[in-house]
């Protein structure tokens, strides 16, 4: 046996005959409280309900054993893992660099992703480039940064401060709304606009995910 498998062996929780300890705190199919009783007798009420005696919480005093099925609960529990594993929805982190001397122009544009990518859910690296002589500056840098976060409070905040890396000044905005939150709420204003314009809503399409990043100021 390889040292995975043991380890996935001991993550199980013991059932039936593996169970070696003098007496439980017995639970019922239907969680109800038997109270505390010898194994050996847990074991035999597990067998007359043609039920599995499942050891649900080994540290406790005594331990607490439940009488289920335990392939229905393993199969239970595996759809469910996989059911929420379906509807996870990632985070990405998408980036954008600023010069520490860009104009206001440019400056409202880069804002302007920004905006755009925390709407959507997503996380954004801001990173300020420093070149020669503006690397004794990086209050330029910082000052940069703080506004910048000040300037898009609404949809998202500081979740790692501004932070010098080498040549680089580096903060991350991490979105006010969750990314499921975020699609959601963008469905639905398309669904308002195909509304008002008399088309037929879509029930369940979703706004493609942005993975253009802003590309670095020259």
């Amino acid at each position: 046996m390889t040292h995975r498998a043991k380890e996935q062996h001991i993550s199980e929780p013991r059932i039936n005959d593996r169970i070696r300890v003098p007496e439980v705190r017995l639970v019922g199919p239907n969680g109800e409280q038997v109270g505390i009783v010898r194994v050996e007798d847990a074991l035999r009420l597990a067998a007359e309900a043609d039920l599995d005696l499942v050891e649900v919480a080994p540290m406790a005093k005594p331990p607490v054993a439940k009488l289920m099925d335990f392939g229905k609960y393993k199969y239970e529990a595996a759809m469910k893992a996989r059911e929420a594993r379906k509807n996870q929805v990632n985070t990405v982190i998408k980036e954008i660099k600023l010069r520490p001397k860009i104009d206001s122009h440019d400056y409202g544009t880069k804002k302007g992703h920004v905006e755009r990518f925390l709407s959507a859910g997503d996380k954004v690296k801001v990173t300020i480039m420093f070149r020669g002589r503006e690397q004794s500056r990086p209050e330029l840098g910082f000052r940069l940064l703080q506004r910048l976060a000040e300037d898009v409070v609404e949809l998202g905040t500081v979740e790692s401060a501004p932070k010098q890396d080498g040549r680089n000044m580096i903060m991350v905005l991490a979105p006010t709304k969750r990314k499921s939150e975020a699609r959601a709420e963008a469905r639905r204003k398309k669904d308002q606009q195909k509304a008002d314009s008399g088309a037929p809503a879509e029930e369940t399409a979703a706004p493609a995910e942005e993975t253009v990043e802003a590309p670095a100021e020259s």
